[in-house]
């Protein structure tokens, strides 16, 4: 591995690489695979501080954390109880008490990132949980959970189920100043043989006159993906709702215009139609998980990222790149080398993939392949603004104001005041400060020429080099204002 990855490395430094002003550069931290239990409350925060770090070296912009894994929370809650993907045992606050996702809100926005709360919305129990706590929605209403497979599920077919879920979700978006709110690829239960979901007495009571039980079922999850679009836009219209489902839409079999694919299907399977809901509007990205590798018999990448960019580009386009898959294939047409490289070559061929997210961080973090690596000194060396959603605010803030260069004793600092405001499509939630070399023309379009992308209202400056700064806004949906100059 480690001789594949150094003939990689020296691969690639010949290869063009245009890198984007715009990239969603995301990675999952997840909960589920328990990885912080036992950790205890230090040990866990000290985990999390060095790979956040890690990954804003590489130039990861967004964290998307998994904060609800089984109808449990990651936070403090009063609707639900304290995850045992936490502490251990559900309902048992965390000791020495802190509350993950605020700690998580802070050391993200501290470092640049967007953070994204990400919830399993209908898996209430886990097949390796073995007891619930005394709150738990399935303790308290277990007529609106199904058994499926060791699995419990809140049935999609309930609308008071929709309403709780929702609910939820206020509640996170009330108390915590997160950028986004995320959904996995768990609708209705991944089929298993010999198994079927038990919803005939739903299917017979709520059908409203839907006779196919498929069309019935994506109904029944279409109708909470709208009102769970509904409930953001009512909370926080700022806050971005991105769902990432399994990799494949439908395969040709099933449908003519699907992938050329054999594999399972969102659409028939999953019974989550999310093509339609980009479609609709009712998400505002979408991160397909293809998790395969170049070449895959059943389920083949290049194919997967040509058939999303062709037919789902309603709304922002992020690809779920799975590393440890990407380093343990070669590419097909250099076999020295593993597949990073050939990959991104499809992302930039395809235009309207405006970003990736890394399954998962720690892989990241740990450089396996040396795909860490290769981030930060080649892909994603130089920071990049999130990609606009001009359907929810189009309109860039006003210019900063008083930029001025200032020297109070501890060394030199840009200073600049926020633009006025009148409502949060207005207001400034981070600046870009740009460096150009002396008479050199002033190209925002250059990604090379950022030095920072900040939350602050000041930025150090080294030694006066006679170059020139300049300093712009941005608002939440990353639109960015006119510009303000200096030269020092």
């Amino acid at each position: 591995m480690f001789l594949l990855a150094a003939m990689f490395t020296l691969n690639v430094c010949s290869q063009q690489y245009s890198a984007p002003k715009r990239e969603f550069r995301g990675a999952w931290i997840q909960a589920v695979n328990g990885q912080w239990l036992g950790l205890g409350t230090k040990k866990m925060q000290e985990t999390l501080t060095y790979q956040l770090d890690e990954l804003q070296k590489d130039g990861v912009n967004a964290i998307i954390f998994q904060v609800r894994p089984e109808c449990d929370a990651l936070y403090e809650s009063s609707i639900e109880p304290w995850s045992r993907f936490l502490t251990g045992e559900q309902g048992v606050a965390p000791q020495p008490y802190w509350d993950p996702l605020r700690w998580m809100v802070d050391e993200c926005h501290k470092r640049r990132m967007e953070l994204h709360a990400w919830i399993n919305p209908y898996r209430a129990k886990t097949k390796v949980t073995t007891s619930l706590a005394y709150n738990h929605i399935a303790k308290l209403h277990p007529e609106r959970v199904f058994s499926y497979d060791g699995l419990y599920i809140l049935n999609p077919a309930l609308a008071e189920n929709r309403e709780y879920i929702c609910r939820v979700v206020g509640d996170i978006l009330r108390r915590y100043d997160v950028d986004g709110l995320h959904i996995d690829d768990y609708f209705y239960p991944y089929p298993v043989a010999g198994k079927s979901i038990p919803d005939d007495r739903e299917f017979q009571q709520y059908n409203n006159g839907i006779k196919d039980r498929g069309d019935w079922r994506r109904e029944n999850v279409n109708m909470f993906i709208r009102q769970l679009n509904d409930t953001i836009r009512a909370v926080k219209p700022w806050v971005k709702f991105g769902v990432s489902p399994f990799g494949i839409y439908r395969n040709q079999k099933s449908d003519p215009k699907g992938s050329r694919t054999n594999g399972l299907q969102n659409y028939d399977d999953l019974y989550a139609d999310v093509k339609l809901w980009a479609e609709k509007g009712w998400i505002d990205y979408c991160v397909p998980q293809i998790y395969w590798e170049i070449g895959n018999r059943a389920a083949d990448y290049e194919t997967l990222i040509h058939w999303w960019n062709d037919n789902c580009a309603e709304r922002p386009l992020y690809i779920g790149e799975d590393i440890e898959r990407t380093v343990k294939y070669a590419d097909k047409t250099n076999p020295n080398t593993h597949q990073m490289s050939a990959k991104y070559q499809l992302h930039q061929e395809c235009g309207n993939v405006q970003g990736t997210v890394l399954w998962y961080a720690k892989t990241a973090v740990d450089n396996v392949g040396n795909y860490g690596r290769l981030l930060r000194e080649r892909y994603w060396r130089y920071p990049a603004l999130h990609p606009r959603m001009p359907f929810i605010d189009s309109k860039a803030p006003g210019k900063v104001g008083k930029l001025k260069a200032l020297d109070f004793g501890s060394g030199p600092m840009l200073m600049w005041t926020a633009p006025k405001s009148r409502s949060w499509k207005d207001d400034a939630a981070a600046y870009v400060v740009y460096r150009f070399e002396k008479g050199e023309k002033i190209n925002l379009d250059d990604p090379s020429k950022i030095v920072t992308i900040t939350r602050e209202t000041y930025y150090n400056l080294p030694e006066k080099s006679k170059s020139t700064y300049v300093v712009t806004a941005l608002d939440r949906m990353s639109n960015e204002s006119k510009l303000k100059k200096i030269k020092w």
